[in-house]
């Protein structure tokens, strides 16, 4: 059976994407379409502020996107090695909290612990940050995406903890996304599922679905990664048979295995 992964694929460097991976060991045959385009921004300011940990209590991380933009940051030789030479130590010192697996591995990347990891979204993520630090304490710095969700400064925000945005990539539609998408419906016809891995991604693939599976619809199993995108999901009204329990390449897998075992079983 097949599966359509609306996200983008891993590394090349890394070996072949986990999400494959892991449904390839159900027996499923999935394919990745990328989705989505980033453009980074305001990456001075970014590097001015990493400058200066003194002025935050820590970092606080919910996209993998922003730990890229410091990655590009650090391209540069000069801030490079000021960040390897005293700057990296001094941030190590502090909290750098992070929403799941995949942006702890980036977190740990750059030389940072990451905290939180088993979070897995931005509500759960506030509460834990808000059961480490106290009311009125330095700032946590938090580089974000321009669609961030108001969840997580909102939470932060009623119990006292300060928190400093700063917007360092904006997200557009993949330019390649309509043509992937008439490409794998016209080769490979309709998949068992489709899986969403963010809000973006139901705004900018739904409506071409609709469109190239047509009546098919129905018998599609739709998947969302975790409650976020789910709740995108359903207010486009789409009827979501699997969340994964953890956005991790085991939880999703097993979660589509069920999903589509209780299909057949009726």
């Amino acid at each position: 059976m097949r599966v359509l992964l609306l996200k983008d694929p891993k590394d090349k460097d890394s070996g072949p994407d986990p999400y494959i991976k892991e449904l390839g060991l159900y027996g499923f045959e999935a394919t990745l379409i990328p989705v989505l385009s980033f453009e980074f921004i305001s990456l001075e300011s970014l590097f001015e502020k990493l400058s200066h940990p003194e002025c935050y209590g820590g970092l606080v991380f919910t996209s993998p996107r922003a730990l890229e933009a410091i990655k590009i940051c650090l391209k540069e030789n000069s801030k490079s090695e000021a960040w390897s030479k005293s700057l990296k130590q001094r941030w190590k010192a502090k909290k750098a909290y992070v929403v799941g697996k995949a942006t702890a591995s980036l977190v740990e990347e750059i030389g940072l612990a990451p905290q939180g990891e088993k979070s897995g979204n931005a509500e759960k993520l506030a509460e834990f940050i808000c059961s480490r630090e106290k009311p009125n304490s330095s700032s946590l710095l938090f580089p974000c995406g321009a669609l961030k969700r108001e969840v997580l400064p909102t939470v932060l925000k009623e119990k006292g903890i300060p928190l400093e945005s700063l917007t360092v990539y904006q997200t557009t539609q993949h330019a390649d996304l309509q043509e992937s998408l008439s490409s794998y419906f016209s080769q490979q016809g309709i998949p068992a599922s489709i899986v969403f891995f963010s809000p973006s991604g139901v705004k900018f693939c739904l409506q071409h679905i609709q469109k190239l599976s047509g009546d098919s619809i129905s018998h599609m199993k739709f998947a969302a990664i975790g409650p976020t995108t789910a709740e995108a999901m359903e207010a486009a009204g789409v009827t979501v048979s699997c969340i994964a329990e953890n956005p991790t390449p085991q939880d999703l897998a097993a979660g589509i295995q069920r999903a589509l075992h209780q299909q057949n079983c009726c």
